[in-house]
């Protein structure tokens, strides 16, 4: 462009690549670029991370993979407005092709290598948790802001939630799941989502100082991240207790039971405000996409990452086709289009949500020639199933 500098040129080309990959020694920077759409993904943006963290797998030379967002979100999510667009004009396989090859590298990320270090300052939701819950260092800060809120516009937790919201204490996974809560950087460190809090202002020195480490040592890359880190603000008697109504709630067999227990709770504890924003939550979310949340994250507490995401995708194929359930397109107007809040779900009550029409939507594709399960390549175990409790 005429009138600006060759440095000029070169940092306008870097703000308009959605993904910046960074090598510094032995450490390699993968860096979501698009702040101004909250860094969600793009079909582009997943294909080229894939590329890249399997090259950096192979890499002697790389040691740690830094995995951040610029802006003020880590990842939002995926590109919803995006595929839907492409759904609407009559190609919903561009939106199961785009799935396929998001929880490819939810898988790659849940399975890698190497370390794997994610530094969670800001917004992380849908998308955004599926590549960063399963690795292996979660790096969480006084601004982060977590949620699985999908519910509300007619999708479900996906991305593998089932399998890492499953491992949550007690019955904590449900609750973030069908209410789609909030969670802050020190809850998340405490009910395990985070495995380090650090303050904001020290990121960039934690980072530079990750850069001179010649290792892939798990346990030195956990000595450095532990001289940073702080210890949580929230008192451990303080979520004991949210955690036993929260229990006694949500460990119900049905969506149904949950509400209702909630709302008995509700009337014993007035001055909790997290139960009527459950209550609210779960009663203007999808009838249908709660029943398929719960029946998902149930069944996840007994199997591999590998079954959960199959899962996630069979459930999501059969909601693009619109054959079973238009809550997701329905949802996608009035939240993310038309912008009213007010979707009309069909069925608009738990109670008309049969077992029928949840296990159909469960069911694998059976009537598209040309459909093949999601297969997933066989992969051990990553750094944070090996490292255990050291954690």
């Amino acid at each position: 462009m005429q009138g600006l500098s060759s440095t000029e040129l070169f940092r306008r080309h870097l703000s308009e690549r959605p993904v910046l990959f960074e090598e510094h020694l032995g450490v390699r920077k993968v860096i979501l670029n698009r702040p101004s759409k909250l860094n969600s993904l793009t079909f582009e943006m997943v294909s080229q991370m894939f590329r890249k963290l399997r090259i950096y797998e192979d890499d002697p030379a790389a040691n740690i993979v830094i995995l951040k967002g610029n802006g003020e979100a880590f990842c939002a999510g995926g590109d919803v407005v995006g595929n839907m667009c492409s759904a609407l004009t009559g190609h919903w396989s561009f939106g199961a092709s785009y799935y396929k090859k998001l929880l490819t590298l939810v898988h790659l990320i849940a399975t890698y290598k190497k370390p794997l270090v994610s530094l969670l300052n800001g917004v992380v939701m849908g998308g955004g948790a599926g590549i960063s819950m399963t690795g292996s260092f979660r790096v969480v800060t006084e601004k982060t802001v977590f949620a699985m809120p999908e519910a509300s516009f007619g999708l479900f937790p996906d991305v593998g939630a089932s399998h890492f919201l499953s491992k949550l204490p007690g019955y904590f996974g449900e609750y973030i799941g069908l209410t789609g809560a909030r969670l802050d950087g020190a809850t998340m460190l405490e009910c395990g989502l985070g495995t380090h809090f650090v303050f904001s202002k020290d990121l960039p020195l934690l980072e530079h100082t990750l850069c001179s480490l010649d290792s892939s040592n798990a346990s030195e890359i956990l000595y450095v991240i532990s001289k940073f880190a702080h210890k949580s603000n929230i008192k451990g008697e303080e979520l004991h207790k949210r955690l036993k109504s929260i229990n006694k709630c949500f460990s119900r067999q049905t969506v149904e039971g949950i509400l209702l227990t909630l709302e008995k709770e509700l009337l014993d504890n007035l001055v909790e405000k997290w139960i009527a924003a459950a209550v609210n939550s779960m009663k203007a979310a999808s009838p249908t996409s709660l029943k398929i949340f719960l029946r998902s994250i149930r069944e996840g507490r007994g199997q591999t990452i590998e079954q959960c995401l199959a899962r996630d995708y069979t459930i999501l194929c059969n909601i693009m086709r619109r054959k079973i359930t238009n809550d997701f397109y329905e949802g996608s107007r009035a939240i993310l289009f038309d912008k009213d809040k007010k979707p009309k779900w069909e069925p608009p009550k738990l109670e008309s949500v049969g077992a029928e029409t949840v296990d159909m939507l469960f069911k694998a594709l059976e009537d598209e020639d040309d459909w093949n399960r999601l297969q997933l390549p066989a992969r051990s175990s990553n750094l944070l199933v090996q490292m255990g409790s050291k954690l």
